[in-house]
Parts: C-alpha cells; sequence; structure tokens
C-alpha cells in the first residue's frame, strides 16, 4: 500500500454562535423531525461531542442535523472545526462523502444486541427505535437459521423441537415422514444452505416480518418457509 506523505489535519477547534453558520443550500441529506429529536437527546444525555464542520466562508461541510438539534435546545453557541484547506469542489465532495461513508458500515448483531442490554439506557436515546430492534431480532434469528442451514451433511444438529423449521426432512414419500413423526425418531435430514448480500438481507427480513404478522408467526425460520409458500402459490407451482 502506498504510504501519503502529507494529511491535513484539523488542529482547531472554536465556538461560534449559531447564526453564524450557514447550511449548505444543495445539501442531499434530509433529517426528518423524528432523528433531530434523536439528536437532541444524544446531546442532552452526552454533550455535543461532534463539532459541526465549516469550510472558509463559515459554509456547512458537515453537521446540519446538529445544528438544527441545537436551535431546539435553545443554545447560543455551538463547538466548530474550520476546514479551510478544501477547494470548492472538494467541498461538494466532502459533504456527499461524510454522509455516505457512514452509512457504508455495519453492525456485528451478536454484539450489538449484547451491547444494547448491557448499557442500561433507552435504545432510543441512542438512535434505536422499535423498528430497529425488530430487524436486530429478526438478523440474530436469520443469522442462525443461516448458520444451521450451512453446517452441511454430516453434522449433528439439534432436535426438530427445539430447532423449529431448521432443516427440511427429505423422505421418499408421505408414509416415511408420517412414521418418523409417530416414533419420534430423527432420520438423515438434508439442508440448504442461504448465503445472501446485506441488501438482499433487508428484503429478505422484511418479508420475513410481514409473514410473523400476517400469520402470528414467531420464529424466523417458520415465516421464511411461509413467505416460500406464499411466493410458490402466487407462481401456480
Amino acid at each position: 500500500m502506498e504510504k501519503i506523505q502529507h494529511v491535513v489535519m484539523a488542529k482547531r477547534l472554536e465556538m461560534w454562535p449559531l447564526d453564524r453558520l450557514r447550511p449548505y443550500e444543495r445539501n442531499a441529506r434530509t433529517h426528518s423531525e423524528a432523528q433531530i429529536q434523536q439528536i437532541q437527546a444524544s446531546i442532552r444525555e452526552f454533550g455535543f461531542t461532534a463539532p459541526i464542520l465549516v469550510d472558509s466562508t463559515d459554509g456547512i461541510l458537515a453537521g446540519h442535523g446538529r445544528l438544527s438539534a441545537a436551535k431546539l435546545l435553545g443554545l447560543a453557541e455551538v463547538p466548530v472545526v474550520v476546514l479551510d484547506h478544501l477547494s470548492e469542489a472538494q467541498r461538494r465532495q466532502y459533504v456527499l462523502a461524510d454522509n455516505k461513508l457512514a452509512e457504508n458500515a455495519g453492525w456485528d448483531l451478536e454484539l450489538l444486541a449484547l451491547e444494547l442490554e448491557a448499557v442500561e439506557i433507552d435504545p432510543a436515546v441512542l438512535g434505536f427505535g422499535e423498528a430497529d430492534l425488530a430487524r436486530l431480532q429478526d438478523g440474530l434469528e436469520l443469522g442462525e437459521f443461516e448458520q444451521v442451514a450451512a453446517a452441511g451433511p454430516g453434522t449433528e444438529r439439534a432436535e426438530p423441537e427445539h430447532q423449529p423449521g431448521l432443516s427440511v426432512e427429505m423422505g421418499d414419500d408421505d408414509e416415511l415422514a408420517d412414521a418418523t413423526a409417530e416414533s419420534g425418531e430423527v432420520e438423515e435430514r438434508h439442508v440448504f444452505s442461504v448465503n445472501l448480500l446485506w441488501d438482499d438481507r433487508e428484503v429478505v427480513l422484511a418479508a420475513v416480518r410481514l409473514a410473523k404478522e400476517k400469520h402470528g408467526l414467531e420464529g424466523t425460520p417458520e415465516a421464511l418457509v411461509q413467505v416460500c409458500r406464499e411466493w410458490m402459490d402466487g407462481c401456480g407451482v
């Protein structure tokens, strides 16, 4: 990897009155009222920890949402870092980069669930709404489903009553399936693996949530099977 000889560092923090800051007219990033309230709650809880970034003409490069929250809180001034080394083209580029790069990060769902449980604070203060928590739970269940499904043949798995719907028995006929159910014995099972890109996961999880609500299902595997059944019925399979 090529070494960069010189990187410009922001070295100066200033306190500016709110009316000195100029929002960027072409800012493509939007902030809903609910999100502004989340930022406001975060500032109240933790302080104004992220300075607003501005250019040499007092225009905001990053921090439009924080400025709106500061106004709601009735703050007289906010911390600012001036990035006066950027060209006009770089300013416009940076506004987009600052908003998009953070979106490209992901979550370790297991660690996230552990941290949310450990921090002992209303998740809403951290920006996690009910829909986020529902997606987290669905993601954990789907991750467990993927893990078991990807185990492959010959891997010891739990009894079906403990892991409902995680594997599909492939018998030669209905009599074999009925006999297995009556005897309580678990025959060899075949599983399929689920490999999803992150964008695909979001689509699958949305479909799973709808299936849970529509059919009163609790487990992700059962809901995923229901989604497949409805798709097959729609295709006339």
